[in-house]
């Protein structure tokens, strides 16, 4: 497998793709082929950092009343992203096919790429029926991301003031380094000791670096931690809990 994100490479693919569908038909069936099923990831979005090689697997079920003989399953995504499979194996109606994605070979430079990608799926059946269908599935192929935070004075007086500074970052395809995720809404939330739920107190933004500072009153001891609900191209993730200990 290689990730494509150049126009010609990606459209001569999947040209390549459409010689087996008839003259300008690009979805489309015969006979009572027909897909049940796609699941990418187990229902995980697909998160790639700066370099760890991630693999994940796209299965895809149909049916048909003479049986299912194979399954052609291939990835496209935005800015002409394209995935094609190491391998597919297929165990009665469902076939289920791997994908690797190396960032340091696949992803140079292909920071767009990442977002909503789709499944396009071909089956042939037994008996010669087929079924073709763009964007069967969907899933999002995202930028890893990380996200700290410090709460201080540790402890500190009850009424008093605690500042909590964070920082939210995410891969940079570019450079394989992680960045500063600028502009973006993130929740500060507190747990009491002992507790079990952790509250909103406020959504501060990051600034031009990701960097997040707001200030809060000391009441209760407990956890402080920044909360990143995610984007499209970008993972929800939490910082660690910081405990403030209040005298």
């Amino acid at each position: 497998m290689r990730m494509r994100t150049s126009v010609t490479v990606a459209v001569g693919a999947l040209g390549l793709l459409a010689l087996a569908v008839p003259a300008a038909q690009a979805n489309g069936s015969y006979g009572d082929t027909a897909i049940t099923k796609v699941s990418v990831n187990g229902g995980k979005n697909v998160v790639v950092g700066t370099s760890l090689v991630k693999k994940f697997t796209v299965a895809v079920t149909a049916k048909d009343n003479s049986g299912i003989k194979g399954i052609d399953i291939d990835l496209e995504g935005p800015a002409f992203g394209y995935l094609s499979p190491d391998s597919t194996k297929c165990s009665g109606s469902t076939c289920t096919a791997s994908f690797t994605v190396d960032p340091k070979v696949d992803l140079p430079y292909s920071n767009d790429v990442a977002g909503t990608w789709y499944v396009n799926v071909w089956v042939d059946a037994k008996d010669g029926d087929y079924n073709w269908k763009d964007k069967a599935g969907t899933f999002k192929f995202q930028r890893a991301a990380s996200q700290t935070v410090n709460a201080a004075p540790e402890p500190v007086k009850k009424g008093k003031t605690i500042t909590v500074t964070g920082k939210l970052a995410r891969a940079n395809w570019d450079d394989f380094k992680y960045h500063g995720y600028t502009n973006q809404p993130v929740k500060l939330q507190f747990l009491k000791k002992g507790g079990k739920t952790w509250t909103t107190v406020k959504t501060p933004k990051t600034n031009s670096t990701g960097n997040l500072k707001t200030t809060v009153t000391a009441t209760v001891d407990g956890y402080w931690r920044y909360s990143f609900a995610g984007t499209a191209s970008t993972p929800a993730v939490n910082s660690t809990g910081d405990f403030v200990d209040v005298k």
